[in-house]
């Protein structure tokens, strides 16, 4: 994981404290204009947010930039060496966290949950797959969140009112009325302090050992015994936990560290790159490196909604030495992301570009090889990453939003098939987790249904997998993956 951030770096300039004007950038066939941390403001600004108070915004901005950086460039540097080796194949992604963090959930209990799912899930690929696995949390920074639409009605006392939605922690609260719901700039520093309270402990953890994760014994497999599973599935399951011990040996005989030392694993950070404000205030140049670097984060995305190529956030994202991910949809096209990629690295560069797809398992087998094929065709360098989440999303007849376990594990097995099919690597995967019991999926072998939803259902915004289901899902891609299995299916 990282160190404790240094300072270093010297902050970007102060973004002015308005947004931007939404006036319409250069021709795509012009060279791109100069770039700065602030150049975005130039271009239209999807998911803008109006901040009421420019003084006040101002000066959160000013603070942002002279605070000590979350992250640091060497650490960058070493994720994108990682993500370099899982482009060819030599390792596996890992991305998972919350939704949307809240800064009222910063506690030590909630935070070590999610690391203890995602460290014992990669146990589990590493023992399936026979990879190291890169592992990347979203968190310490996932506190906005993009929305559908800029208000939200709802009826109160028998009146209907109409306030501007909730876009995370970062932006505005919960609550639905005014005060809440208005953009507050002081959110932009709380977030930072929390992310940096959050980094703290995810530290503390790792270097104090975390023992328990690394024997199975203490794990809850209790799912494991639910009737739901076959005898042969139960007996494959009680099989891959009783050789979990040979991925942690796996990962000594190819080089990683001693066993004994494995209690230090690296973990890295990630978060939707959505509200340029907090990231171009935290851009900066560092000491003995070229080029600018966003330490807010290890690995900022694009989301669906932002990725427009004339848009302020490709513009930002240009500019930014970090590993990049872009959300793919099923309805973009294999020209614009030939285009995404060369705007976001010209040079090609081995271990920048993450592509995220979020297909739906109706659609994935369709909209998928298309992809494939031009990139492939092209030459360009990425890692291909399965985010089953997004486009599996359904509302049960109740009117809550839900998403089955059963279509995204479906969509985590046609992504697969469709890569080997086209000589393609899937090289990672990107959940929305948590290791607490929430009853937010429906389906899996912990038998969350559809009338148990209301027993346990905390997120804010999207449902996340629970403790069991992220786990049984991480057992079920090492069987689909690992090596030996496509004999075995059939495949």
């Amino acid at each position: 994981m990282a160190s404790v951030p240094s300072s270093h770096s010297s902050p970007s300039s102060q973004p002015p404290a308005r947004r931007p004007s939404g006036s319409a950038p250069a021709p795509l066939h012009l060279a791109p204009a100069p770039w700065s941390p602030d150049s975005w403001k130039a271009c239209r600004l999807a998911q803008g947010i109006e901040y009421p108070d420019a003084a006040a915004l101002d000066a959160s901005l000013a603070r942002l930039a002279s605070l000590p950086p979350l992250v640091t460039s060497w650490e960058i540097e070493r994720l994108k060496l990682l993500i370099t080796d899982a482009q060819q194949g030599r390792r596996f992604l890992l991305q998972g966290g919350d939704c949307a963090e809240t800064l009222e959930d910063c506690r030590s209990e909630s935070i070590a949950s999610k690391l203890k799912i995602l460290l014992q899930m990669s146990m589990v690929l590493v023992q399936g797959l026979k990879l190291p696995v890169i592992r990347v949390g979203r968190f310490a920074g996932q506190y906005a969140k993009p929305r559908s639409s800029a208000m939200e009605t709802r009826q109160v006392d028998g009146k209907e009112v109409t306030l501007p939605s909730y876009f995370g922690d970062l932006i505005n609260r919960s609550p639905f009325d005014e005060a809440s719901r208005r953009p507050d700039p002081g959110l932009l520093v709380s977030a930072y302090e929390h992310a940096a309270m959050t980094l703290n402990f995810i530290r503390s953890l790792i270097d104090g050992g975390f023992a328990d994760v690394h024997h199975p014994e203490y794990w809850d497999l209790s799912f494991f015994s639910h009737a739901s599973l076959s005898p042969q599935r139960r007996a494959e399951y009680e099989q891959m936990r009783s050789h979990l011990s040979d991925g942690l040996r796996f990962m000594e005989a190819l080089g990683e560290r001693a066993v004994g030392d494995l209690t230090r694993m690296e973990f890295f950070t990630s978060h939707e790159g959505l509200n340029l404000y907090w990231e171009s205030a935290q851009t900066r140049r560092v000491p003995r490196r070229t080029g600018w670097y966003n330490l807010t984060t290890h690995l900022p995305w694009i989301g669906e909604r932002t990725r427009a190529i004339d848009g302020a956030h490709i513009e930002y994202f240009r500019g930014i030495e970090n590993p990049v991910g872009i959300k793919l949809g099923p309805g973009v096209r294999p020209h614009e992301v030939l285009a995404l990629i060369d705007r976001l690295s010209p040079e090609n560069e081995p271990g920048k570009i993450v592509l995220i797809t979020r297909m739906g398992a109706s659609q994935v087998v369709e909209a998928l090889p298309p992809l494939v094929e031009t990139i492939n065709r092209a030459g360009r360098l990425v890692l291909w990453v399965c985010d089953p989440m997004h486009g599996n999303g359904i509302k049960t007849g109740a009117g809550i939003k839900t998403r089955s376990f059963d279509a995204i594990l479906k969509e985590l097995e046609l992504c697969h098939d469709v890569h080997r099919s086209l000589g393609s690597i899937l090289g990672g995967v990107h959940f929305e987790l948590t290791g607490e019991d929430v009853t937010e999926c429906v389906g899996g072998a912990a038998g969350v249904t559809e009338q148990s939803l209301t027993s346990n259902y905390a997120s804010l915004c999207d449902p996340r997998l629970n403790y069991q289901q992220s786990l049984e899902l991480a057992f079920l891609l090492s069987r689909k993956m690992g090596p030996g299995r496509r004999d075995a299916d059939g495949e």
